[in-house]
């Protein structure tokens, strides 16, 4: 009888089976500032038991510049809402010019969140379920904020933490030298002048080169390159200098 089944596949499970729908791979791409935009929340724990402070942080993918945070008690999508509407008008962003990628936490896919992007003209992208990768920008720099030297672990009260922030996050836009944008600053990335400091520092080499050329034994110094686009799940295309 079950050889009989299975031939007319009818050897199967016949209750009602829970199908999750498939989710596109999102794939973005920004060659300049305040065109694609990550953005997630972290806790920051707090020395008080199942205590802790939410950290919001918009990060242009591009720059690797923060353009907004916001440090609250809660994690809500009013709160998401209102740190959006105070950054976006704070870029002067148009409609149609940016899109906002993170994952799918509660108050990313609130209706009143992704209502208010869409009122103001800006795509909304969520990552695959369970796929941390797809929002690698913003997980990457969490890592820095919770890694960095003086990180407290714990924090006694909100106005620490807030402080922390500000002292990091200011930090992080203009003196942290990024790896990933040619060991400039996301500052000097987001404002357009790695132009000129790629100029000054192949100039320097230049001017080494030519003074003791025999201490460069293998090759000509170079400055590190930097990346001309930055993506999230788009085919790999070779780093390119900003100048020749």
């Amino acid at each position: 009888m079950y050889r009989i089944l299975a031939k007319h596949s009818e050897v199967k499970e016949r209750r009602n089976q829970l199908r999750h729908p498939e989710h596109a791979m999102p794939q973005l791409c920004a060659t300049a500032p305040n065109q694609v935009w990550s953005w997630d929340i972290t806790k920051l724990p707090s020395v008080h038991k199942y205590e802790f402070y939410y950290l919001y942080v918009i990060l242009d993918i591009f720059s690797r510049y923060v353009t907004g945070w916001m440090l609250a008690p809660t994690e809500n999508a009013n709160l998401a809402s209102r740190l959006f509407e105070e950054t976006l008008r704070k870029y002067d962003i148009a409609p149609g010019q940016l899109r906002v990628h993170s994952d799918r936490g509660p108050s990313m896919t609130a209706h009143g969140f992704g209502q208010l992007l869409c009122t103001l003209g800006v795509t909304q992208s969520l990552s695959r379920p369970r796929v941390s990768n797809d929002n690698c920008y913003s997980e990457a720099q969490f890592k820095t904020v919770k890694y960095a030297p003086d990180y407290p672990g714990k924090f006694a009260s909100f106005s620490q933490a807030n402080d922390y922030c500000v002292n990091f996050l200011k930090w992080y836009n203009h003196e942290h030298r990024h790896s990933g944008i040619g060991w400039l600053t996301p500052a000097m990335m987001h404002t357009g002048i790695a132009t000129q400091v790629y100029a000054a520092r192949k100039a320097v080499l230049d001017a080494a080169f030519e003074r003791n050329p025999e201490r460069f034994v293998q090759r000509r110094p170079v400055p590190p390159r930097v990346p001309l686009h930055a993506s999230i799940n788009m085919p790999a295309r070779p780093a390119v200098e900003l100048l020749h």
